[in-house]
Formats: C-alpha cells, sequence, structure tokens
C-alpha cells in the first residue's frame, strides 16, 4: 500500500503552500515557508535507511534529512540556473537554491559521491538527483506538479485502478554525467518502484530552447515516432500548447533526430516510453516541454534486466 501524510502534517503543509508571497518578491516567502514545511514533515516522516546501490564511492538513495533535501537543492540551483539558461526568482536568487513548495512532499533520490565532500558540512557530495511525486500525495496536496503545463486529468481518469509516479527536477554535476551515474538513478528508480508500487511514470521533459521552429526535427520526430496511444495521451494546456507536428515524417531522419535529443529524454524513449500530445514553452527555464508517459507494463526487456525493475525486492 502506499503511504499517505498524516492528517496533522497535511494541515502543517496546507498553511506552508497557501502562505502569500511577499509584494515585489514573488514565490520567496512561499518557497522558504515550504521548506520549512520540509523541514517538519521530514522529522515526522520515516525515511528509509538502507542504500538502493552502490557503484565504487557513488552512492543512490533517498534524502534523509532536509540538509540533504538541501544539497539537491543547490544542485538543482547550479545545473539550471548557474550553468542553464534558468532565469531565477528573486526567491531562488536569494536562496540559491531551485526551491518551490513541491519539495515539501517530494521524495528526493540523491546520487552521492563519498569519495568528495560538500564544502563544510564534510557530507558526502550531492552530484545527481530526482523529485519523485507519489499520486497519493499529489492528490493530498493540488495535484502533480506537471498538471500546470499538461492536461493530465483524462489520463487519471482514464486508468482509476492505477498508480502513478511523477520524476521531475532531474539532473546531473557535469563531471558525473556519464552512463554510470544514470544507470544509478535508475537504479535507484528500481528500487523505489519496490518500495511503493508504481503502475505508471509520468513527467515533464525539456529541451533546450524556447524556439519551436529551432526544434522543429526532434519535435517532429517524437511526435511521429513516440506519440502516446490514446489510452495514454495527455495534452498540453491549451493556453499553452504549441505544435509538435512540424515536419512531415518523410523527411525525418531517426537517427538525426536522436542524436540532438536530450540524453534523458533519449534514455525515455529507448526503454519504451510515450510522448503526450503538444510541448509547452517554459521561459523561466528557457526550455521546452514534453510530457513523458511511461507506463511499467511498457518496459523494454532489456531495460527491466538492466535496471532490475519487477525484479526480487
Amino acid at each position: 500500500m502506499v503511504s499517505r501524510a498524516s492528517p496533522a502534517t497535511r494541515r502543517l503543509l496546507g498553511r506552508f503552500r497557501n502562505a502569500p508571497a511577499a509584494p515585489g518578491m514573488p514565490g520567496l516567502l512561499s518557497s522558504l515557508q515550504a521548506y520549512g514545511g520540509l523541514q517538519t514533515w521530514a522529522a515526522r516522516t520515516h525515511r528509509p535507511a538502507q542504500t538502493l546501490g552502490r557503484l565504487g564511492a557513488l552512492e543512490v538513495r533517498l534524502a534523509r534529512t532536509a540538509a540533504e533535501v538541501r544539497q539537491a537543492q543547490k544542485l538543482r540551483y547550479r545545473v539550471f540556473y548557474q550553468e542553464g539558461p534558468a532565469i531565477p526568482n528573486p526567491g531562488r536568487l536569494v536562496a540559491r537554491r531551485d526551491v518551490d513548495a513541491y519539495d515539501a512532499i517530494c521524495d528526493h533520490l540523491l546520487v552521492l559521491d563519498h569519495a568528495a565532500l560538500d564544502g563544510q558540512s564534510k557530507r558526502p557530495a550531492v552530484v545527481g538527483t530526482y523529485r519523485l511525486l507519489r499520486q497519493s500525495l499529489a492528490e493530498d496536496y493540488g495535484g502533480f506538479y506537471s498538471a500546470g503545463e499538461f492536461d493530465i486529468g483524462g489520463l487519471l481518469a482514464r486508468h482509476p485502478d492505477l498508480q502513478f509516479l511523477e520524476l521531475g527536477r532531474s539532473c546531473v554535476l557535469a563531471p558525473y554525467r556519464n552512463k554510470r551515474t544514470v544507470e544509478l538513478l535508475w537504479h535507484g528508480i528500481s528500487g523505489y518502484l519496490h518500495q511503493y508500487p508504481t503502475d505508471v511514470m509520468i513527467g515533464c521533459a525539456s529541451l533546450d530552447g524556447t524556439d519551436p521552429k529551432q526544434l522543429a526535427m526532434p519535435l517532429s520526430f517524437m511526435h511521429h515516432y513516440a506519440r502516446a496511444p490514446e489510452q495514454w495521451r495527455a495534452r498540453a494546456l491549451p493556453e499553452r500548447y504549441v505544435e509538435m507536428n512540424r515536419l512531415s515524417k518523410e523527411t525525418i531522419d531517426p537517427k538525426a533526430a536522436l542524436r540532438v535529443l536530450p540524453p534523458l529524454v533519449k534514455g525515455y524513449l529507448r526503454a519504451g516510453a510515450y510522448i503526450g500530445d503538444g510541448a509547452v514553452i517554459d521561459h523561466e527555464f528557457g526550455t521546452t516541454d514534453v510530457l513523458i508517459v511511461f507506463p511499467v507494463s511498457a518496459i523494454k526487456a532489456r531495460y527491466l534486466q538492466h535496471f532490475d525493475i519487477n525484479g526480487a525486492a
């Protein structure tokens, strides 16, 4: 069974969720208050202590403390805002962390390097992270993050007996962007699925850039070759919808299109994931987002074996 937060915790997080932002400082108070909610929630919620996998000095497991979540937020800020094109709002700029209210209800998957220490804290450095949101918690606290870009209500309604898990905020520190780290992250997700049985994984995945014309080939490739069948399809919100079908299928070189896809999106597609209908421009992050819909039953056999998904717990 999927565990739920206690009524006291729901009331606590409700206060943080509804806190107004300071005038002229959008998101600052709500972000910092949401993090305060995370500290209290983490203190009251059991965090599994066991590792989910290890390769040499690298370990994958869930964050156990608010301090470790703060490390993940710092990594996200570095990758998204300092290395990438994202523009921080005042709250994130002041905190030097990528913080939002969802951090208080998500589990945070970490890849830690025990051979590298995180500054003065002397904790192992967080070099990779994923944010995981279970459907039960999303329903308790207002919905999935991806619902801000895609109309996933129909998708959920068509599968009322299935459990959904949202994956998001994935990033890896530049020196660790290799097959080894990515495999550890996926091995960690596999271990998480053993703890919290899941039928479908969803989430927003990003392509760099906000000009759909310059992304015509990868967008069209995903539309023609990976578009979700009707039972798994969800459409971008009408006011944010960007057409993905920009080139005819006959004019696309699939190998060339795969080469320009982000490694994460390419990995999803190779493992058997689908793409939703339409893309969304995210100007804050400087990206064009697509919806990943990934039924666990659709994961290709060689990936099941490789990442031990549905293997022995």
